[in-house]
């Protein structure tokens, strides 16, 4: 059998060949690098690459006799973060050649654990709605998603093994979904924002993706600078509740059937599959999530909204969220904030009964066209309840592009939703 390619390795592979010397980190970086070079063209998942920057890092990596979990183990990052050695644009032409005086955490942990930073991915205008350049590498013709747009299609595409994202509403999960990878995001609150441009400092979150459950464990313990254990099968098979959310009329059909498909192979596997629903007072979850994302627009997009108002696009200016914030009150914006935290109670008590909860990461596959990324309403609700969320390829749709599964966490429970993870991964599989 001929040898897999190091690009095609997963992350936990390529760690562990690379600590053996049966790899180097510059080895490893050239093929990522070479699959870039034949795929970046269509894919254009990239805000920021500089292949010799790339090469001497790892070169350097394998020069030095540090360790790290991540060690000589290239990832890709949003380009909604702060680099100091890269250039930082948000998504925006406002901020064009930008290079900021530090790097953020998000950048720095996966360094200090030994992995290079390839590059800086494409992020939506400000990880919003604007789409940039990138297209799904399943199809180009049809939308990544996003706003973690280059994230998701560079680690669906590989180029790189792994790669760092942000979700606000669906920015994390949804792009997994749409490119069929392993998207994570954790408990609100656990990996650290400092150096990311905010979107909705409420409920921005920092997210991963890989093309396993074992590699997002990986990397999880990378951004929290914790020991990595690897997630254990469970010794039983998992209690899920198949939840359709209040949203399940916005599913489409192969949507709706790759849910249904999977409960009924994961049943067949030993798992107990217990419909039940958001509690009641989760009924107006959507809402609450809109209205602290409007209300703090207006807030955080002050400097570019009273200095460059003419650099920013109709779909955040006219036609978004800062027209939107304007019509929002304080109050509302109170009552939101009361609102959620009473949903979070009731949302955590809920989800205790289970291992976690199985419900759709989209309405279905990618949609066509590169102007819009798609729906986040099956996103949303969880972001807002601070919940982790996993989702995972459970097969294709009409078009032959991925439609995927996601799983829920009770808050703060996020191991153990690794844990029921890494069993459905193996028990379902993925029909391509």
């Amino acid at each position: 059998m001929p040898n897999t390619e190091p690009n095609r390795l997963s992350a936990v592979a390529l760690a562990r060949q690379i600590e053996n010397g049966e790899l180097t980190a510059e080895a490893v970086m050239r093929s990522c690098l070479d699959r870039i070079a034949a795929r970046e063209p269509v894919v254009r998942a990239w805000a920021h690459l500089d292949r010799e920057q790339a090469l001497a890092a790892a070169r350097a990596s394998d020069n030095s006799r540090k360790r790290g979990v991540l060690k000589g183990v290239p990832f890709g990052i949003k380009d909604i973060f702060d680099t100091a050695d890269m250039p930082t644009g948000y998504g925006s032409p406002i901020y064009t050649g930008c290079r900021p005086g530090f790097t953020g955490s998000a950048a720095s942990l996966p360094r200090a654990a030994g992995g290079i930073l390839l590059g800086k991915t494409v992020t939506t205008e400000f990880a919003n709605r604007h789409p940039g350049p990138t297209a799904n590498p399943h199809n180009p013709a049809h939308t990544p998603g996003g706003s973690s747009s280059g994230s998701a299609a560079s680690v669906a595409d590989f180029m790189v093994p792994l790669a760092i994202g942000t979700q606000t509403g669906g920015s994390v999960i949804r792009p997994a979904s749409y490119c069929g990878v392993v998207g994570f995001k954790p408990s609100y609150g656990l990996f650290p924002p400092a150096g990311m441009h905010p979107n909705t400092e409420s409920l921005d979150t920092v997210g991963i993706m890989a093309r396993s459950v074992e590699d997002i464990a990986l990397l999880r313990a990378a951004l929290m600078a914790i020991p990595y254990e690897p997630p254990v099968m469970p010794e039983r098979p998992p209690r899920l509740a198949l939840c359709h959310t209040p949203h399940w009329d916005r599913a489409l059909p192969e949507g709706k059937a790759m849910l249904e498909d999977a409960a009924v192979r994961l049943r067949a596997a030993g798992a107990e599959i217990v419909e039940s629903e958001l509690p009641p007072e989760c009924g107006d979850v959507s809402e609450v999530q809109r209205r602290h994302s409007v209300f703090e627009a207006l807030r955080v997009h002050a400097p570019e909204l009273y200095r460059h108002e003419a650099l920013l696009s109709a779909d955040l200016l006219a036609n978004g969220k800062l027209a939107d914030a304007k019509e929002l009150t304080l109050a509302d914006f109170r009552q939101a904030w009361r609102d959620a935290e009473r949903m979070r109670a009731a949302a955590a008590e809920w989800a205790s009964q289970f291992d976690a909860v199985l419900t759709l990461p989209a309405p279905g596959q990618a949609p066509r066209g590169l102007g819009e990324t798609g729906s986040a309403i099956f996103n949303g609700l969880w972001t807002v309840l601070y919940m982790p969320c996993l989702t995972l390829p459970a097969g294709t749709g009409p078009d032959g592009l991925p439609v995927g599964i996601q799983l829920i966490g009770k808050r703060h429970a996020d191991a153990r939703l690794l844990a029921t993870g890494v069993w459905v991964e193996r028990h379902l599989g993925a029909r391509q």
